[in-house]
C-alpha cells in the first residue's frame, strides 16, 4: 500500500522523524532546567513565614513528596542524609514520573505560585502570546512576500529603497528593535506605553475600556516583530521572483505572447513554494524572538511566565511551557513539510520515481 502511495509514504516518513525529534525535545526540556543544584522548595518555604523547626520540616517534606524531588521510605517519609538534608530522587525516576503525568494531561503544580497548576498558568498566558504572534507572523509573511514580489518585478527606485530597508530590518535582532521602540516611542516621545499588556487600572474582561487599553499596549510589541518578519520574507521573495523571471519557461511564455498577468501568476505561485518553508521557519524563530519581545515589554504571555519561572527555579512551569512551544514548532514545520509535498509537482515527481 505504501509503495503504491508515495505521498502517504512521504508523510509517514516525515512523521517518524518529527516524532523522534519530539522525544529528544521532551528529554531536553526536562533535564536542562534540573542540571543545577538549586532547591526550588526553598522559595515556597521562604514565603511561609516563621515557624518552628518541626512544622517547617513537616511542611518541607510534604512539598518534596508532592513534587517528587526526594526519596521516600516504605512509610512515605522523606529520606534524609546524616546532615539532615533530603536525599534527592534520581533524574531518571523524575523523568518517568513526568512523562506519565504529561500523558495524562497533568503538567504538575507550580512551585513558585503554589498551589496553582501549571496548566492554569499556561492557559492564562497563552492567549496573550497567540494574539501577539499569530497575527504578526501571518500579516508580516503576506506583506513581506507582496513587497518582495513587487520589488523584483518593478525594480528601479522601489527596489533600491526597499531592499536596503529589508536587509536592515531582517539583520537587527528582535530584542534590539524592542529596546529601540521602548526608548523612542515609549520613553522619549511617550506615544505608547513602554511596558505591560493593558492598563493596571482596568480588569481583563470583554469591555470597551479593557480592549482599547490592550490594543494601545499592543502596538509596540506588534511592530517589533512585524518589521523583522516583513524584512526577512521580502528579501526571500525578491530573490525567488528574480530567479523565476529569468527561467526558460518565462522566456518561452513571453515568446508565445502569453499575457503578462498570467506569466506573473505562474511566477508568483512557483516563488511562493519555498516561502511556505520560510513561514514554518518564521514561526520557529518568532517563538523565541517573540518571547524575548514579551520580556522586553513585560507583556503577560508565555515569555514572562518562563522568565518568572526561571528566576524562581520553577521546574514544572519551565518544562510545561517549553514542551508546549516545542510541540507548536514541530507541528508547524511538519504541516508545512507535508503541504509542500502535496503542492510542489517536483516533490511529487521525485516521490513517484522513488516508488518505481
Amino acid at each position: 500500500m505504501l509503495r503504491k502511495n508515495p505521498t502517504l509514504r512521504h508523510v509517514l516518513g516525515r512523521a517518524g522523524w518529527y516524532f523522534v525529534t519530539f522525544l529528544v525535545a521532551v528529554a531536553v526540556n526536562f533535564f536542562l532546567p534540573r542540571l543545577g543544584d538549586a532547591n526550588p522548595i526553598d522559595a515556597i518555604m521562604a514565603r511561609g513565614g516563621a515557624m518552628d523547626s518541626v512544622s517547617a520540616r513537616e511542611k518541607e517534606d510534604a512539598y518534596l513528596r508532592e513534587f517528587g524531588l526526594a526519596q521516600t521510605d516504605s512509610n512515605g517519609k522523606v529520606v534524609r542524609s546524616a546532615d539532615g538534608k533530603p536525599v534527592k530522587t534520581g533524574l531518571a525516576s523524575q523523568f518517568v514520573n513526568y512523562v506519565e503525568m504529561s500523558l495524562s494531561g497533568d503538567l504538575g503544580t507550580s512551585i513558585l505560585q503554589y498551589p496553582k497548576p501549571v496548566m492554569d498558568i499556561i492557559l492564562d498566558a497563552i492567549p496573550w502570546t497567540i494574539c501577539l504572534q499569530l497575527p504578526t507572523i501571518i500579516l508580516g509573511w503576506l506583506f513581506g512576500n507582496l513587497l518582495g514580489a513587487l520589488a523584483a518585478y518593478k525594480r528601479g527606485v522601489f527596489d533600491r529603497v526597499l531592499y536596503p530597508l529589508a536587509l536592515l530590518a531582517s539583520a537587527i535582532p528582535a530584542f534590539c528593535v524592542g529596546i529601540l521602540l521602548v526608548y523612542g516611542l515609549g520613553i522619549k516621545h511617550q506615544w505608547f506605553p513602554a511596558v505591560g499588556g493593558y492598563d493596571p487600572s482596568t480588569t481583563p474582561e470583554l469591555s470597551g475600556a479593557f480592549l482599547s487599553s490592550a490594543a494601545y499596549h499592543y502596538v509596540m510589541p506588534f511592530l517589533s516583530i512585524f518589521l523583522i518578519v516583513v524584512g526577512g520574507q521580502s528579501i526571500g521573495m525578491r530573490s525567488m521572483v528574480i530567479y523565476e523571471l529569468g527561467t526558460d519557461y518565462v522566456k518561452y511564455a513571453k515568446l508565445l505572447g502569453m499575457k503578462e498577468s498570467k506569466i506573473l501568476l505562474y511566477t508568483f505561485r512557483n516563488a511562493m513554494l519555498p516561502q511556505l518553508t520560510g513561514l514554518a521557519l518564521a514561526i520557529g524563530a518568532m517563538v523565541g524572538g517573540a518571547l524575548i519581545t514579551e520580556i522586553i515589554f513585560s507583556y503577560p504571555g508565555l515569555g514572562m511566565a518562563i522568565l518568572t519561572a526561571i528566576q524562581g527555579n520553577d521546574y514544572p512551569v519551565i518544562t510545561g511551557c517549553t514542551l508546549l512551544l516545542s510541540i507548536t514548532v514541530l507541528v508547524a514545520n511538519f504541516s508545512v513539510d507535508v503541504l509542500l509535498g502535496l503542492l510542489d509537482p517536483r516533490i511529487r515527481a521525485a516521490q513517484a520515481a522513488e516508488a518505481n
